[in-house]
């Protein structure tokens, strides 16, 4: 019989899951409670009678995920995490340090449909989605490995997260569960390539979630050439849909930008930067892209992606260029998982 997968129940669905087994609603909360207190086993949850221990241990399983590789930049605490699926497929998560706490990237599908042509993660194509518990589980996991808590996540990993929304929907649910992790909403940022309907979507669902928008390029010839989304919600139509998000939610839109050397780092591309997003409510992150070396594509200088942010600060337009963070581990979105797929890891 397959086991019942828990991570991915909110409280209530606990309770409820518990009332199916005879059980009161009560032990669901506390099943609930020590798995977001990180166990991973139902011999952990000592509060729970015997009895129903080993009937949980028969019927259902906590986590889904083993963690096969981690790569540490020792510089700045980064660490970037190969984890494997049940099913044997593998996805990326990037733990990351910074002042004012601990941020987690995920993965929301394992590979992804876009087939950006900067990205390592479009290059093996898709596989499937992933479910709200393998999302969450890259969280605990990772607090598991580091024995640090996470305090804000960011789905900018692998996958198109508003192309997998229902399953996108109920990891943010669980997130900010109460007597879970009861993280704040604004401590969320979803990104995504430019799913138009989705973002009217997630401005209903989540107007306090942070949306991030990968922009790139700001003509259609020019977006067209690395991002094949754009040919179906084109760069005017995806700037309008950030403009009814922020009317409704009242936030900002960060518009990332990576950017490709001789590509669209030019001093035209700047000024049409300007001339598009002026008098908006968002915030430009300047990316040097990493390297792929599959694409062909070369990352600006740090130089350059700062006289970049200059000018549009200059423009009124707030502008960084984004950390470097993990500049000693495999930096693009996909890198490790390629190179695992290369060799057979065992799990850690």
């Amino acid at each position: 019989m397959e086991k019942v997968h828990l991570l991915g129940f909110t409280e209530d669905e606990m309770k409820r899951f518990a009332r199916e087994m005879g059980e009161a609603a009560f032990r669901g909360k506390q099943i609930f409670r020590w798995i977001w207190r990180g166990a991973r086993d139902f011999s952990q949850m000592t509060d729970l009678p015997a009895g129903l221990r080993e009937k949980l241990d028969e019927t259902a399983c906590i986590g889904c995920l083993d963690v096969l590789d981690v790569q540490e930049d020792e510089k700045d605490g980064t660490r970037k995490f190969l984890f494997g699926l049940e099913d044997g497929n593998t996805v990326e998560g990037v733990f990351m340090k910074y002042r004012y706490g601990n941020s987690m990237c995920v993965s929301s599908q394992v590979g992804c449909k876009m087939g950006c042509k900067f990205c390592a993660s479009a290059l093996g194509g898709f596989v499937r989605d992933l479910t709200a518990g393998e999302i969450a589980d890259q969280i605990l996991s990772a607090e598991r490995y580091t024995g640090e808590k996470v305090n804000h996540v960011v789905v900018m990993g692998m996958g198109e997260p508003l192309d997998n929304y229902d399953n996108l929907s109920q990891f943010l649910r669980l997130l900010h569960e109460q007597g879970g992790k009861n993280m704040s909403y604004r401590n969320m940022t979803v990104s995504t390539s430019g799913i138009v309907p989705a973002i009217a979507m997630f401005a209903d669902d989540f107007p306090q979630v942070n949306l991030a928008v990968s922009l790139h390029r700001l003509t259609d010839s020019g977006r067209n050439s690395i991002m094949p989304v754009n040919r179906k919600y084109p760069v005017d139509e995806l700037l309008l849909a950030a403009d009814r998000y922020t009317e409704k939610t009242g936030r900002r839109v960060t518009f990332e930008y990576a950017l490709i050397d001789g590509e669209n780092d030019r001093e035209e591309d700047v000024e049409l930067m300007i001339r598009k997003l002026r008098g908006k409510l968002c915030h430009v992150n300047l990316i040097p892209l990493n390297e792929v070396k599959e694409t062909g594509l070369t990352g600006s200088s740090r130089r350059r992606a700062e006289e970049i942010a200059a000018a549009l600060n200059s423009a009124g337009i707030p502008a960084t260029v984004r950390r470097e963070l993990g500049s000693k581990i495999d930096g693009a979105c996909g890198q490790l998982r390629r190179k695992a797929q290369e060799k057979q890891l065992p799990k850690i």
